[in-house]
């Protein structure tokens, strides 16, 4: 499992620990229940995006290897 995988599931499971905090709050009438709630919303939002983050760097690095194996491999056909 990547490391951008393991944020994004920790980023979905602050969204809905926000969702229910701010549902509760809405319910009991309670302004900071709603703004913990909100906030770790965010929380979660930020963590997505780090994965994102992380994967599309992950993707883009294994790519420039591949992309380095494939000249290496031309360059042995050449040079042969």
């Amino acid at each position: 499992m990547s490391d951008g995988f393991k944020d994004k599931i920790k980023g979905a499971g602050d969204k809905i620990k926000g969702e229910a905090k701010e549902a509760y709050g809405k319910i009991a009438d309670d302004k900071k229940k709603q703004a913990e709630g909100k906030a770790d919303k965010a929380k979660g939002t930020a963590k997505d995006a780090k994965g994102e983050v992380k994967d599309t760097l992950s993707n883009s690095g294994e790519q420039t290897e591949q992309t380095e194996q494939t000249e290496r491999n031309e360059r042995e056909e050449r040079d042969r």
